[in-house]
């Protein structure tokens, strides 16, 4: 009877080891490398990030949160391509850019992120008021980002948001939290 418990323990000892070595980076944590420039000087090409994937359940996500999001539902399924960026508008909100302001509920919004010109309004030169579960994007690059100011890209639906920027764990002269 002890060898089979032995057993039985080990096989559960096993399973929960595989569940957290597959699960944690599927549902908990994941490293994400920054691929191109839209969100310098923030976050650098080839930045390696710790992503969190727990807040979005919970309504954690807050205005300047940078977050890692699909561009579709069938990059979110193939774990494929994904976008990094900043969240500017909240759900209910209206968003609106003209110039280089951006006014969110017709309020000029204060911040300093964006490190360039912003030379286009895209689809926010107009007021777009966000759903229930829509955020408003950009990256901090602002001339050269493809964020919600694109038709292509638009405004992302919580569904799509892969998880919260936590930690910059590479290069290692730049580990550490990223001054959001």
């Amino acid at each position: 009877m002890k060898i089979k418990r032995k057993i039985i323990e080990a096989v559960v000892l096993a399973a929960f080891f595989l569940l957290l070595l597959f699960g944690m980076p599927r549902y908990v944590i994941e490293r994400v490398i920054v691929d191109g420039p839209s969100m310098e000087s923030t976050l650098l090409d080839e930045d390696n990030i710790l992503v969190e994937k727990v807040s979005r359940y919970f309504g954690a996500l807050h205005r300047f949160d940078v977050i890692v999001f699909y561009p579709s539902e069938e990059a979110k399924e193939s774990r494929g391509r994904y976008y990094i960026k900043r969240i500017i508008g909240l759900p209910g909100e209206t968003v609106q850019i003209i110039g280089e302001t951006i006014y969110i509920n017709g309020e000029p919004l204060e911040e300093n992120y964006g490190s360039t010109e912003m030379a286009k309004a895209g689809i926010a030169a107009e007021p777009l008021t966000l759903g229930k579960d829509e955020y408003f994007v950009l990256g901090d690059n602002r001339s050269i980002s493809k964020d919600s100011r694109s038709a292509e890209v638009g405004v992302v639906p919580l569904s799509r948001v892969g998880g919260k920027l936590m930690l910059r764990i590479f290069p290692l002269d730049r580990f550490g939290t990223v001054n959001e």
